[in-house]
């Protein structure tokens, strides 16, 4: 019979993210098709420059958070997909958002990508954008990309 299908949802809390889960919990999927549900979480030195020196106890928290933060959204969105014949896990990884979403793929062997794109104005949707496209570029399977109008 045909191979079962595996599916990396890439989510990051957006508009669009919620719109890739109810489009992949809409449809019916041959039984036993896999879904990952992956978050990336972005180390906040990324964000705030490199000039840490030691360890800092209110960057811990922030980054503790971020992953509490991650690890609730993945889980929701992994109880939102599961139905009979689905079989759904959640992913979290930490680093750059498009080449973990990219290694993962190739890794596990997805034979396609869901990622939202912001329908957001200015840097964010800039930086979000970059992501998908990046991911569609350099992803070796299908990649969906899900946009929301707003």
């Amino acid at each position: 019979g045909i191979r079962q299908m595996k599916i990396l949802l890439a989510i990051d809390g957006s508009k669009s993210s919620q719109a890739a889960i109810r489009n992949i919990a809409a449809l019916d999927w041959p039984s036993g098709t896999e879904v990952k549900v992956l978050n990336v979480v972005e180390p906040p030195s990324l964000l705030m420059g490199r000039e840490m020196s030691g360890p800092d106890p209110e960057f811990e928290t922030v980054w503790k958070a971020l992953q509490e933060q991650a690890k609730a959204m993945v889980a929701k969105a992994t109880e939102t997909l599961r139905k009979p014949g689905l079989i759904v896990t959640p992913a979290l990884e930490e680093g750059d958002p498009k080449s973990k979403i990219i290694d993962l793929a190739n890794e596990w062997r997805a034979d396609l990508i869901v990622v939202g794109s912001h329908g957001r104005k200015g840097l964010d949707r800039f930086l979000l954008g970059s992501v998908s496209e990046a991911v569609a570029r350099h992803a070796h399977c299908s990649v969906e990309i899900v946009r929301t109008s707003s």
